[in-house]
């Protein structure tokens, strides 16, 4: 059991990037917003027969229904809609991943302001050299010559980057007295709230390959259920702002993964660049001397 609770953190990076594999692999055959309605709609009786099975208790108030509701439409319905959006409409990939990894300073800095989170100078320093050895690893990808850079993408980008910094903040605040996985399945009940009325704006034609069926299922009980579970029993176990650090190691791991099974190259740049994000989490997750 202590050696799951100390690696949780190294698999959630593991499980997490690869959505990025699976997107990939599935936005050729179908548009974004009924993407991920399909996704969140075929995730929700998964997790019901996990809860109904594992699961203690449901929760009953209507606020405790809520406000895992509001978490669910910030972190999968706002932040996943937007992102995904922003690259159907032409926004470069890589220029989007520089957007989001503004992510965990955002969320440090909620912390801070919300919870009242004492983020150390070390923590700041660390930060910034972790967003440096990212823009590193993201600096090959970077191009602005696509005719998707606009203000509506990166303002959309950008919205989606706040959403899910404020909803890991506001999960911390008011989820993490509920039931693990009862509360998510009424998380995904919130991103279904933001993500199915747009999708009725789309043409809902899906091409039901082999490649798209596998990236939906992939992305469904790797990402939807195991990656989130874990996700929210590390926000419920430690401080919000080391936590968001992890997400500084996504791009990481995507990059390599991304060698391997696509043939993107990795430089000599992107590797120090990694070495320099691997060396800013270790810092952060390093328990201080008060600690």
């Amino acid at each position: 059991m202590k050696f799951l609770a100390k690696s949780a953190p190294a698999i959630f990076v593991l499980l997490w990037s690869t959505g990025f594999i699976g997107s990939k692999l599935g936005a050729p055959y179908v548009e974004p917003m009924v993407f991920l309605t399909v996704r969140f709609a075929a995730v929700v009786p998964v997790l019901i027969f996990l809860a109904l099975t594992l699961s203690k208790s449901w929760p009953k108030s209507p606020a405790a229904i809520f406000h895992c509701i509001v978490a669910g439409m910030l972190v999968h319905g706002i932040y996943l809609g937007g992102v995904f959006w922003a690259i159907k409409q032409g926004m470069p990939a890589g220029l989007s991943s520089i957007v989001v990894g503004l992510q965990p300073v955002l969320t440090a800095m909620m912390a801070v302001l919300v919870l009242g989170e004492t983020v150390s100078k070390r923590h700041w320093l660390a930060m910034a050299i972790g967003a440096a050895g990212l823009a590193l690893v993201l600096g090959p990808k970077f191009d602005l010559s696509g005719t998707g850079i606009t203000i509506a993408t990166v303002t959309v980008v950008l919205g989606g980057v706040f959403a899910i910094s404020f909803g890991t903040v506001y999960q911390k605040r008011f989820v993490v007295k509920t039931d693990l996985l009862a509360a998510t399945v009424w998380q995904y009940v919130g991103a279904l709230l933001v993500t199915a009325p747009l999708s009725l704006l789309e043409t809902w034609r899906i091409t039901w390959s082999g490649e798209f069926i596998f990236a939906l299922v992939w992305l469904i009980l790797v990402l939807s259920v195991g990656a989130i579970l874990l996700l929210m029993l590390l926000i419920r176990q430690g401080a919000v702002s080391r936590v968001a650090s992890l997400f500084y190691l996504v791009p990481v791991a995507t990059a390599v993964e991304s060698y391997f099974l696509f043939g993107e190259t990795l430089t000599l740049v992107q590797i120090a660049g990694m070495a320099l994000v691997v060396s800013a989490v270790l810092t952060i997750r390093r328990p201080s001397a008060r600690s």
